[in-house]
């Protein structure tokens, strides 16, 4: 779902005459000159006949959102969604002034007809998904239709500029059911089977039946949720941040740490899952429901955190980084 622009832009357009530089020109050594260089592109749109796709596009959008935060995003699994979506949506403003510095596309040309290709699609995937409920259809339109105008705008230039915080913005799009019970069945009893071994090398009186934990008197079911998708998932999109503000580092690092992230994400919702073990083995099951759930899964994202930074570090030392190996 491509972020969208503020609808109130649109009702204070720039005067004849004035092209909305001069204020920016004479004080290009303040602090907020990208913010309103940023500004004066969405501007420069909207008077350009951006404006009704734009709007459209963010109506889509909202619709579209209210329906995931009221249907999805309640359940842990799905949890990962709003962190991806703020976490793609700054990703692409800050790659605002370079889309707008691209020049606009023909339509007869080889990327305006995908563009139209794309918007027609999205329109029929949102259509669909809207009317007969179905959820990654409604989800995807919005997606289609972003990436289309994108396409429509700027180019093939533009959606390479773009690539990591669109595809981000794809795992938005909640997954079928099916695909999930497919993706994180294996997942699951392999986070089981080790947590199972680790505890018992450690002396705890544990024992595993496929996905279901047994500890003392104690029966703890590895959910979906344990499985590490979510975790997976907003891992990626804190690592896409932290790559976009640690600094310029050769492509392909960045390309093995998205790589790592995997098994790092795994691991740390291993660490959940003992941790969670543990506090039902020694303060009883109340205590492994209650508050000290929630807190396991803080556990998981400072241990994921630690492991990420601690991984880039040892990929530094091998491959320092290096200006402009971008």
């Amino acid at each position: 779902m491509q972020p969208t622009l503020d609808p109130a832009i649109g009702a204070a357009p720039l005067a004849a005459g004035d092209t909305g530089t001069s204020a920016v020109s004479a004080n290009n050594g303040l602090s907020g000159l990208s913010g309103l260089s940023g500004l004066s592109a969405v501007l420069r749109a909207l008077r350009a006949g951006a404006a009704t796709p734009l709007l459209a596009l963010a109506l889509l959008t909202l619709g579209s959102l209210w329906t995931l935060t009221q249907q999805v995003w309640r359940h842990e699994e799905q949890s990962h969604g709003p962190v991806i979506l703020a976490v793609a949506a700054w990703l692409l403003w800050q790659h605002r002034a370079r889309l707008a510095a691209l020049p606009p596309v023909a339509l007869r040309s080889t990327a305006g007809v995908m563009a139209l290709a794309l918007l027609g699609l999205g329109w029929v995937a949102w259509v669909v998904g809207r009317s007969q409920a179905v959820l990654q259809l409604e989800a995807l339109g919005p997606w289609l239709i972003g990436v289309g105008l994108l396409l429509q705008r700027c180019g093939l230039p533009g959606l390479r500029i773009a690539a990591l915080p669109l595809l981000a913005l794809l795992l938005v799009v909640p997954l079928p059911g099916l695909w999930v019970q497919v993706i994180t069945l294996p997942m699951k009893i392999g986070v089981s089977h080790v947590a199972e071994w680790l505890l018992h090398t450690a002396g705890y009186p544990v024992a595993r039946n496929g996905v279901v934990l047994a500890v003392d008197q104690y029966r703890l079911l590895v959910a979906d949720a344990c499985a590490g998708l979510a975790s997976m998932f907003t891992l990626e999109a804190m690592g896409l941040l932290y790559m976009q503000l640690r600094g310029s580092v050769p492509r392909w690092r960045d390309v093995l740490l998205g790589l790592l992230l995997v098994p790092i994400a795994l691991t740390a919702n291993l660490v959940r899952v003992v941790v969670l073990v543990l506090v039902t083995f020694h303060f009883g099951d109340a205590a492994g429901r209650g508050f000290l759930h929630g807190a396991a899964g803080v556990v998981l994202f400072g241990v994921a955190m630690v492991l990420m930074l601690a991984v880039d570090g040892l990929l530094a030392r091998r491959w320092p980084q290096t200006p402009g190996a971008r």
